[in-house]
Formats: structure tokens, sequence, C-alpha cells
């Protein structure tokens, strides 16, 4: 079925602190000149996030960031969403605080934050020891942090809040027809999502024929493929983070595998 070896997912090495600020800084400038050039009527489409704008989630990106250099206003939010959305987890509560706290700030205002915070919440995460950083859990405020492959800051700044920008990146570009630009960081986001699948994966061995800038050929479990999966890499990323692929993934191969990759999902 697959005539071309592909390297394990497995061996994909966590992203290195000092790459991981070059990715972060590059995914914000991306973000903003996706967002500097969207249209007045852009900013109030709907986004794959439930319930969510092109302004609320824009205020969400910036709250991010913002929070790593004004920490106590994650705490504040955290408690605060518990309290005014108790049908919410913790983390979503939070999120929703997050776009309550700008709904009167006008968009370009958002983009000014976001200009400015982005690069101030990267730069304090850093004067943060990494040995520091590897011990701080993020359970206590988000229980859903235990479901992570690792629950730390450390994988906070290194992976999720780039990943989390990025797909959010993609979901801008969706709402609005917007090309979405895919230069050289967006593959260590990309390698960083196959790793974290690659972890949890249970599913028969499954070769990965990704697509596109950002894409490349990976393997999944061990020992000879039984499914083939072909897509863009973006598209698949859409996937597993639980939003509709808007493009197509095919799956060839042992039934049971086709049905692991379709429910498999990472957190973003």
């Amino acid at each position: 079925m697959v005539t071309t070896a592909a390297a394990s997912a497995l061996g994909i090495p966590r992203t290195h602190p000092l790459r991981a600020r070059a990715v972060n800084a590059a995914e914000v400038r991306a973000m903003l000149a996706t967002l500097g050039r969207l249209a007045p009527g852009d900013w109030s489409l709907g986004t794959a996030c439930e319930g969510w704008t092109v302004r609320d989630l824009t205020s969400h990106v910036l709250g991010q960031y913002e929070e790593l250099a004004r920490p106590w206003l994650l705490v504040g939010r955290t408690v605060r969403g518990r309290r005014r959305y108790p049908g919410l987890t913790p983390l979503h509560a939070h999120n929703q605080c997050q776009v309550d706290a700008r709904r009167s700030v006008p968009p370009h205002v958002l983009v000014g934050l976001l200009t400015r915070f982005g690069p101030r919440g990267v730069r304090s995460v850093e004067r943060m020891p990494v040995a520091v950083r590897r011990r701080m859990r993020l359970s206590p405020l988000f229980p859903e942090s235990k479901e992570l492959p690792e629950d730390s800051m450390d994988y906070l700044a290194r992976v999720l809040l780039t990943r989390d920008t990025w797909m959010h990146r993609v979901d801008v570009c969706d709402a609005t027809g917007q090309e979405l630009v895919l230069r050289e960081h967006d593959k260590e986001v990309v390698g960083q999502v196959l790793l974290d699948l690659a972890l949890a994966w249970s599913g028969p061995p499954t070769y990965l024929d990704l697509s596109g800038p950002a894409g490349g050929r990976w393997g999944l479990g061990r020992g000879t493929p039984a499914v083939v999966v072909q897509a863009d890499a973006v598209t698949l990323m859409r996937h597993l983070s639980g939003r509709p692929p808007l493009g197509d993934i095919a799956c060839d191969g042992d039934p049971a595998g086709v049905a692991a990759v379709t429910g498999a999902r990472v957190v973003f």
C-alpha cells in the first residue's frame, strides 16, 4: 500500500525554548498581518468557534498574550468565569471572559493592543526560567489541563500558545475568505500537533501523506501501515481540532484504522 518510508511522528522533537520564541513571534506577526487585511465588515462574521465572531476571536487571542504580561488578569478572569458561566468548563468560561473584557473596544484598537501585548507576553514568559515553567502546573486553574501531554506552563509557552494563535488565524481566513499565508514557522506548529497525536495514538499503524507548504510524510504507530491518510496539512489540522475539515481527507485501509483517524483529536 505504501511505497515511501515515513519517519515516525514520535521522533519529532519538542520545540526548543529558543526556537519557540522565534516561532511564537513569527505567528504573532502573521496574525497581525492577517487582521490588517480585514475589511470593516469582516469583523462581525461568524467563525468555526461557536458563538464567536472574528472580533470575538481576536479579543481572545489578545487576552492570551495580555495575561502572560499581566498574570493577575488570568486569575481574575478564571474566577470570574466560573461564577459567570457555571455551565462551561473552567477554560471555556475563562476564554469567554477574555471576549467580554473587550466588548466595547473598536477592532483597530484590538489590533493595536495585540501589537503591543503579543511581544510583551512572549518576553514575560521568557523571563521565567525553564525549570520553573516546567514545575508550574496549569491544572489548578484549568482541571482540563491534566489531559494535556504536559500539564505545565512550559508546555503552554512552547507549544499551546502558538498553536492556539495559529489555529485562530486559520479561523479568520476561513471566515473571511482570505488566503492563508504559510511560511517556515507553520511547519513547526503542524509538527508539534503531529507529535501530540502520535503520543496519544492507539490505532493501528498509519501513514500520513500531508500536502501543502506545512506538509510532510509521517508514521503513527509501529509496523507496516494499515491505513494511508492523504490530505492537505491544514485540512488535517482543522479536523484534529474538531473543526470542519473544509477539504478532503482520504483514508484508505483497515476500517478500524479509518475510524481511529476519523475520531482523532488534539488539543488546540
